[in-house]
C-alpha cells in the first residue's frame, strides 16, 4: 500500500469514526440492572435466536468476542423493549446497568450445546405463532457490528415491522471497529463456509418459510454464500425461501453482476435491493474500493436490468447521520416493510391493496420487470 493510498483510508475511516460517534456504548448481553430488574416489569420482549462464527468471552456484557471462531456457534437471547420506544431508533444505554424503563435491555441468553438443541428451542418458539406465521427470518448484519449491535438492531426490526415469525441472527466476527473494513471484509469470507452449515441446520426445523435479510457487508457475505450454493447443486431444493432481501449492499458493483449471473432466475426473482444515493457510508466504502461504485448507492434503473427488483429510498430521511441504516432507522420503511414481510407480498410488483395505497402515498419507488 502506497503512502497516498494509506492517507486516504485513513481519513475515510476518520471521517467514518464521526459519524458513528466518538466512543462506542458498552456491550450489554446479560447485564440485569440489580435496582430495576427486567423480571420486574411487564415489558414487550422479542425471542431472538443467534448462530456465529464468534468467540465466547466470560467478559461482562460482551458474550461473543471479535475473534474468529473455528466452529458454529449457537445461542439464543430476550431483548426486552422500553415502554418509551420510538419506531426507527434503538434505545441504548450509554453506560452499564440498562434501564428497562427507558433502553432496551440483553437478558436471559442461552448457549445451545448441540444443534439438536437449538432445534428443539427454536421449534418451540415456532409453536408459539398460529399456523401461517411460523416463519424465520435470518438477518446478516454489517460492517462494524459487535454481538450487542446485531442483536439489538435486529430486535428494533422485528419489534417496528411487527413481523410475525421468529428471527434469527447470524453475527460474524465483524471486529466492530470503524478502521478495520479489512478484518472485517476476511471474516465475512471465513465465515462464508459456516452459512451451509447453518442453513442445514435451520432446514431441519419446522419453520413454513425463510426468508434472509442482510445488510451492508453482511449482504456481500449473503451474495456468496448463495453463489456457493449456487456452484454446489444446493440451491435446486429452495421451495421454502421467500425473498432475500439485501439493504444497503456493500458490494463491488461489477462483483454483483458476477454474482448475479450465476444464480438462476428462481433466485433472482427472489431479490430485493434497497438503495440509496446519499447513503454517505456506501461513499467512504467505494473511496476504499478504489473508486469502485458500491451496490446500495448505484443507480436503480442500472441494477433493474440485472434480473433484480430494486427499491429506491433516496427521498427517505433516516434516523441516522449516515444514511445507511434506512431499512430500519426510518418509520416509514420499517412500516412499508413490516407490511411486506408479513403478507408475504414480498414487496410485490403487484402488491396487496393496503402495501400499494402505502407505496403510493410514500416517496419510495421499487423498479422491477
Amino acid at each position: 500500500m502506497t503512502r497516498i493510498v494509506a492517507l486516504r483510508y485513513l481519513v475515510a475511516a476518520l471521517v467514518l469514526s464521526l459519524l458513528v460517534g466518538c466512543g462506542r456504548p458498552p456491550e450489554l448481553i446479560g447485564v440485569v440492572n440489580p435496582d430495576f430488574p427486567a423480571a420486574s416489569f411487564d415489558l414487550h420482549r422479542q425471542k431472538v435466536f443467534i448462530a456465529t462464527t464468534r468467540q465466547a468471552t466470560e467478559v461482562t456484557g460482551a458474550f461473543f468476542t471479535a475473534q474468529r471462531a473455528p466452529e458454529l456457534g449457537l445461542a439464543s437471547v430476550e431483548v426486552t423493549i422500553p415502554p418509551n420506544h420510538m419506531p426507527g431508533r434503538v434505545e441504548r444505554a450509554r453506560q452499564l446497568p440498562p434501564d428497562p424503563r427507558r433502553e432496551f435491555t440483553v437478558v436471559d441468553p442461552t448457549v445451545f450445546d448441540s444443534d439438536g438443541a437449538f432445534v428443539a428451542a427454536l421449534n418451540k418458539e415456532l409453536a408459539t405463532r398460529p399456523p401461517g406465521q411460523r416463519s424465520v427470518m435470518f438477518f446478516v448484519h454489517g460492517y462494524n457490528t459487535s454481538a450487542s449491535d446485531g442483536i439489538l438492531r435486529l430486535a428494533q426490526f422485528v419489534e417496528d415491522t411487527k413481523f410475525e415469525g421468529v428471527p434469527v441472527l447470524f453475527t460474524w466476527a465483524s471486529a466492530a471497529s470503524t478502521p478495520r473494513y479489512v478484518y472485517d471484509l476476511n471474516s465475512a469470507l471465513v465465515a462464508r463456509a459456516k452459512l451451509k452449515e447453518i442453513t442445514e441446520i435451520l432446514t431441519r426445523t419446522n419453520a413454513e418459510g425463510f426468508g434472509i435479510f442482510a445488510h451492508s457487508m453482511g449482504t456481500f457475505l449473503t451474495m456468496e454464500g448463495l453463489v456457493d450454493a449456487q456452484l454446489a447443486s444446493r440451491l435446486k431444493h429452495h421451495g421454502k425461501l421467500e425473498h432475500i432481501v439485501l439493504a444497503a449492499p456493500d458490494i463491488d458493483i461489477d462483483l454483483f453482476r458476477t454474482q448475479v449471473s450465476i444464480l438462476p432466475a428462481s433466485i433472482r426473482e427472489k431479490l430485493y435491493v434497497l438503495v440509496s444515493k446519499d447513503d454517505f457510508a456506501l461513499r467512504i466504502s467505494r473511496r476504499i474500493a478504489g473508486g469502485v461504485p458500491r451496490v446500495g448507492a448505484a443507480d436503480a434503473a442500472v441494477l433493474e436490468r440485472l434480473g433484480v427488483t430494486v427499491i429506491d429510498l433516496s427521498k427517505i430521511h433516516d434516523a441516522s447521520s449516515s444514511n445507511h441504516t434506512k431499512f430500519a432507522g426510518s418509520p416509514q420503511v420499517v412500516q412499508i416493510i413490516g407490511q411486506g414481510l408479513n403478507a408475504n407480498t414480498q414487496f410485490s410488483r403487484s402488491p396487496s391493496p393496503a402495501l400499494g395505497q402505502l407505496l403510493a402515498a410514500s416517496p419510495i419507488q421499487i423498479f422491477g420487470n
